[in-house]
């Protein structure tokens, strides 16, 4: 597989080298992933016989390993593709095979019919498959695209304009200091539960809070990463690093504002892969695998021990590898996935409704008074849970809001979004581009919340940093630009006859 989608050779290595070594690189991943965790799961999670569903889902996590495997193989760093195989690996498959197996569901989604499980099982299938195709109809539109335009890539020195980033951090360091002045600096120390409480009791409104709070974090965050990039770019030549004395104080308030106690996993660990890709981690192949293979462990075994903080008392012990998954509410994706079939079956579902409220997240409910909630506390209410504060995962959301057709359709579409996305930001990455290097430092690993939901949690944010990045944005295009091929390469690496940006 390695090496028909990608002939990259290194300039001293005998013809066949450089695919043997992806290949051995590809197959040992690929048995770790794809075999060795699936049949440990297998032999030390017992099965109680509650479903078969477990064979579908253990499925699923063999087939992301082995394209979590391919691409690393590739070493083209494609994060948005290697982001959505590692949510897929580890919450629709390694977790709910754990729960089936041992019929030990999230505490938060008690009641779930394991009859309704395989049906369940499939609906995350089909939106797998589909989004594979989304993917293939991106890779291939680019192909057509390219050969019938026959012209070249020119290159921008500088896609960026750094002053206005300049501009983000004193708009950063205003939002966050309301911010901070809004729930008190003591409350960034606290643990995630009583910061949370007192977050919600200050800034009641969700979106108002989800506004604020990204506007205090993502300005600082896009800005550090246009001074990164123009850095390490060179794009200024000797100027390149004037504004880096702006990077410490950035870098500094951001992370006071997001920190590891307070802030949700996801929130830092989105700050911090960001961080980690802005200094050059995927600026080559061989960075690119070593980073996509680090990640993959740090969701393994550090994701778990980073839930410390989660209440006032610290917790770093952890109940097994696979015991981590049993009975965890953080895992309850899959099962909220099953509650939305359930309320399409009962045919409550009113088309685009939810959605709605997602694309109008900004208009406050005392002008919108019937504006919808978001979809994980409609599920919990539509079940009767005394808990609300649920996932949603994409399946789910697609789900209430027009049936499996919109799951279908969504999930192409996203394959075709991410395929056209990772193209850009891949090419930024090995050829030293800023604005796309940038997106594909912050965008990726947000990717997880809003795979995981809800949406209108996550789109106050979301939108922030979409308009942090357009405003840093240089406009002005070269005549004949075309965008970037889906052959990125490294800067004086030999021309591949073909790579994958999948």
């Amino acid at each position: 597989m390695p090496d028909a989608l990608a002939r990259q050779q290194a300039p001293d290595a005998a013809p066949g080298g450089a695919a043997s070594g992806r290949w051995a690189i590809f197959l040992v991943v690929a048995v770790v992933l794809a075999g060795v965790v699936p049949v440990m799961l297998v032999v030390q999670v017992s099965d109680t016989g509650r479903s078969t569903a477990w064979s579908l889902t253990i499925a699923l996590a063999v087939w992301a390993g082995i394209r979590m495997a391919h691409r690393i193989a590739l070493g083209i760093p494609a994060l948005f593709d290697f982001v959505f195989w590692l949510f897929v690996y580890i919450f629709m498959g390694i977790a709910p095979t754990a729960q089936i197996r041992a019929d030990q569901l999230s505490t938060t989604t008690p009641g779930m019919d394991p009859a309704r499980d395989v049906r369940t099982a499939t609906v995350v299938w089909a939106g797998v498959i589909c989004y594979e195709l989304g993917r293939w109809i991106a890779r291939h539109t680019a192909l057509l695209g390219r050969r019938a335009s026959g012209r070249a890539v020119v290159e921008r020195r500088l896609d960026v304009v750094p002053a206005r980033a300049v501009v983000l951090t004193a708009v950063g360091v205003l939002a966050a200091a309301y911010y901070v002045s809004k729930i008190g600096v003591g409350t960034l120390f606290m643990s995630r539960y009583s910061s949370f409480a007192i977050r919600s009791e200050r800034l009641p409104d969700l979106a108002t809070r989800s506004i604020i709070s990204a506007a205090g974090s993502y300005p600082l965050l896009i800005a550090s990463g246009v001074y990164l990039s123009v850095w390490r770019t060179k794009a200024l030549g000797a100027l390149s690093g004037r504004y880096l004395p702006l990077l410490v104080p950035s870098l500094a308030l951001l992370l006071l504002v997001t920190n590891p106690v307070s802030s949700a996993r996801y929130d830092f660990g989105t700050v911090a892969f960001a961080l980690v890709v802005f200094v050059g981690a995927v600026a080559t192949v061989r960075r690119a695998r070593v980073t996509m293979a680090l990640t993959i462990g740090a969701f393994l075994f550090v994701f778990p021990l980073a839930d410390a903080f989660r209440s006032d008392t610290v917790q770093l012990q952890r109940n097994g590898f696979f015991g981590e998954y049993l009975a965890n509410p953080d895992y309850d994706a899959f099962w909220q996935i099953g509650n939305a079939l359930s309320y399409v079956d009962e045919g409550l579902v009113q088309p685009m409704r939810q959605l709605a409220g997602v694309v109008l997240f900004w208009v406050p409910r005392g002008i919108w008074p019937t504006k919808p909630v978001d979809t994980g506390i409609l599920l919990a209410d539509y079940r009767g849970y005394t808990f609300g504060n649920l996932s949603a995962p994409l399946w789910a959301e697609l789900l209430v809001n027009g049936g499996i057709l919109l799951v279908i359709a969504g999930f192409v579409l996203l394959g075709v979004a991410l395929g056209r996305l990772d193209r850009r930001t891949s090419h930024a990455f090995l050829n030293g581009g800023q604005l796309w290097a940038v997106v594909g430092g912050v965008f990726p690993f947000y990717m997880v919340i809003l795979l995981r939901g809800s949406l209108l949690q996550a789109t106050g944010t979301l939108v922030v940093a979409i308009a942090c990045t357009v405003f840093v944005r240089r406009s002005t295009r070269t005549h004949d630009e075309q965008p970037p091929s889906d052959e990125p390469q490294a800067r004086g690496a030999p021309t591949a006859s073909r790579t994958d940006a999948r």
